[in-house]
């Protein structure tokens, strides 16, 4: 399941041209500079609410609005139909698809994302790709950096593969959902479809069509009548 296609719908982004020869969806993260460096022309068809940044090397498609406190430094592909909202943080080589929201205090950086893709309320996307139609939830946090020296490994075929990237978050597949105030850990893969439950610290590969959810059970007790 770590194959472009396994993931993700290729048809929906413009830039599939990234994933071309790769064995692995993480491969395309180090090409995403080249590819913005290559192809980016910039221009801004965008309408704004209010004063935002936009740098010098962003491009914005027509019908996305820029809303007031956003800043987008570039350089960085943004498509049409988008809603970037206040003081969304969009850093540099960042690629969004058409009709993606990035919302209020959340922070891209190195990172992808297909068609439709939902980041909408405080959020970190280090260097991730998020499927067409995938959405974090409010919190979310996709981690892309050990706290201990090496690179980045993913476990395929039962061994640890390195995948010779010091930075990786996560690559999360078509439709996915990732409920609110989880923890991805680097390296993580979501197959498409798959759920992940709110407050979960998520670790490794979960399958396409999957579940993952915290067992512990809530406590309800009775109180006391205070003391007077």
């Amino acid at each position: 399941m770590f194959k472009p296609a396994d993931l993700f719908d290729l048809a929906q982004t413009a830039q599939a041209s990234l994933f071309a020869e790769c064995r692995f969806g993480w491969e395309a993260l180090p090409r995403i500079e080249t590819w913005l460096a290559a192809h980016l022309k910039p221009g801004l068809h965008n309408q704004c609410e209010g004063v935002a940044y936009i740098g010098a090397k962003v491009f914005i498609g027509k019908g996305t609005m820029v809303e007031d406190g956003a800043m987008i430094k570039g350089p960085a592909w943004i498509g049409e139909n988008c809603r970037i909202r206040h003081n969304a943080y969009i850093r540099e080589n960042v690629i969004v698809g058409n009709d993606c929201v990035i919302g209020n205090s959340c922070e891209l950086k190195n990172s992808m994302l297909f068609n439709g893709a939902q980041v909408p309320h405080f959020n970190y996307v280090g260097d991730s790709i998020l499927g067409s139609g995938a959405h974090l939830g409010a919190g979310v946090k996709l981690s892309n950096y050990k706290l201990f020296a090496g690179n980045i490994t993913v476990e395929v075929e039962g061994a640890p593969l390195d995948t010779g990237l010091r930075k990786f978050g996560a690559l999360i597949g078509d439709g996915a959902e990732i409920g609110c105030n989880a923890v991805l850990n680097p390296g993580s893969v979501v197959g498409r479809g798959a759920v992940i439950y709110p407050n979960v610290f998520w670790r490794g590969t979960l399958p396409a069509r999957s579940i993952a959810k915290n067992k512990a059970e809530i406590a309800v007790d009775v109180l006391r009548p205070r003391e007077r």
